[in-house]
């Protein structure tokens, strides 16, 4: 949406730094990291957080299917759905409320009480849309959605990116997101046109179904972190230890992060990534039907294919992006996605613009767990929890502020204002990511 401090308490190496510019071979990453100790209910862990993002991903990835319905139930305007909703508004307070308010939860809470948090506020989103309830209160469920997500998907991405072969898990992880994205929209269409009188509003049904095995899946899998911090705090104080005050560390931490020019760039990066990514699902099914004339009931299905290239570019791009080099690789993707997206915008056929719309997802798809793994090995170990959350949580910003211009502008000039806006995005993308400072293994 979502910054990280102490509550993840990692096991990180210290050595000598590579020198700049330098790769380390994958065969010695992988042998440092077989001594690195790993977390106890592992694999377990690791569901839990496929879970959490599988939940999201249905949420995301639904919206597009379902505004045209909403537009059509609340009498509402694109400009309305982008500023009240549409990862924009309430969205958008969302994750800005999780920015501020993460590193002190971080002080207190432990990582499977903050993981249950934001599990329990998304099921109370669902509960409240399947209800349809008046629009005002509608549009309240998403600052809840995304704060929810916040707590919930960016602790468990710091968590993943933590664990030995991280550049894999962190590829499973985010391919579950982009199934729950490849899911949502065929769950959401089929159940919107069921009826004359669509009643979209129970495809709420579904995500909060999935939500209470998410909920489950944390209590089951963390059970292990679910205590308060405070207690730990008072242990150390009894053996004559100082610590600092919470909100001395917490600043201290955030000040650390926000002065490393990295963050900032890596940052940008995912800004202009999910700012795209999260405009063409969020805004594609109305263009097909505004701008190429194509029935609502089957350009709803459209968004899968891009959710399904996405969900395969992460599963099978991870390894080959890992070993030929991270860096070379997602450079090489973003010029591919530039050209797709032109040929989606210039070929004014509807199958093409489906195929090419799958492609661009496809090679999109190592994106995001690619910039994770590249940050935790650029940041140091002081600031590595809360520089990768504070990434994760300005590329949400980016994913609100994004869909949010684009429905404002078509409100005027149409729904055609997508395409040079979704160009520009993947461009600056590329152009950020040529400009991140090189990687210095800290950790592996």
């Amino acid at each position: 949406m979502t910054t990280q401090t102490q509550a993840e308490s990692f096991v990180l190496q210290a050595r000598a730094p590579l020198e700049p510019g330098s790769e380390e071979p994958t065969v010695l990453q992988e042998a440092r990291r077989e001594t690195v100790n790993q977390p106890k209910w592992l694999y377990a862990k690791i569901i839990s957080a496929g879970v959490s993002f599988f939940v999201a991903g249905i949420n995301d990835g639904s919206l597009g299917s379902l505004i045209p319905y909403v537009i059509r139930t609340y009498g509402i305007g694109t400009n309305m759905v982008a500023v009240l909703f549409h990862r924009y508004g309430t969205t958008f307070f969302g994750w800005f409320f999780a920015a501020l308010s993460n590193s002190s939860i971080c002080q207190h809470l432990d990582l499977g009480a903050i993981l249950s948090l934001g599990a329990a506020i998304q099921i109370l989103a669902h509960v409240l849309r399947a209800w349809l309830p008046p629009f005002p209160l509608y549009a309240v469920t998403f600052f809840l959605a995304s704060l929810g997500q916040a707590y919930n998907d960016t602790h468990a991405n710091t968590f993943v990116s933590s664990l030995r072969g991280a550049h894999r898990w962190l590829g499973f992880i985010h391919a579950m997101y982009m199934a729950g994205c490849l899911v949502g929209p065929f769950v959401a269409t089929g159940v919107a046109s069921a009826n004359v009188e669509s009643k979209w509003n129970l495809f709420y049904l579904f995500p909060l179904g999935i939500g209470v095995v998410n909920m489950s899946l944390v209590g089951l899998s963390f059970h292990d972190r679910m205590g308060l911090l405070m207690k730990k705090k008072k242990q150390s104080s009894s053996t004559g230890d100082q610590p600092e005050s919470t909100g001395k560390t917490a600043l201290k931490e955030i000040k650390a992060t926000l002065s490393t020019p990295g963050v900032w760039i890596l940052s940008l990066f995912f800004f202009f990534f999910l700012g795209a990514g999260i405009t063409a699902g969020g805004w594609m099914v109305e263009y097909l039907v505004r701008v190429r004339n194509g029935n609502v009931k089957e350009m709803g299905y459209v968004p899968a294919g891009f959710y399904g290239g996405g969900f395969l570019g992460r599963l099978l791009l991870a390894e080959p992006t890992h070993r030929l080099g991270e860096r070379r690789m997602i450079f090489i993707y973003a010029v591919l996605c530039v050209g797709l997206q032109l040929v989606f915008w210039l070929v004014p056929n509807i199958i093409t613009e489906a195929v090419a719309i799958s492609l661009l997802g496809f090679f999109s798809g190592p994106f995001f767990a690619t910039g994770i793994s590249v940050g935790s090995k650029m940041f140091s170990p002081e600031i590595c929890s809360s520089a990768i959350a504070f990434v994760f949580v300005l590329g949400q910003i980016g994913g609100s502020i994004f869909p949010a211009i684009t429905g404002i502008i078509a409100a005027h000039v149409g729904v055609k204002v997508l395409q040079p806006m979704l160009v520009g995005l993947l461009s600056a993308a590329g152009v950020s990511w040529l400009f991140l400072p090189k990687a210095t293994l800290h950790r592996d």
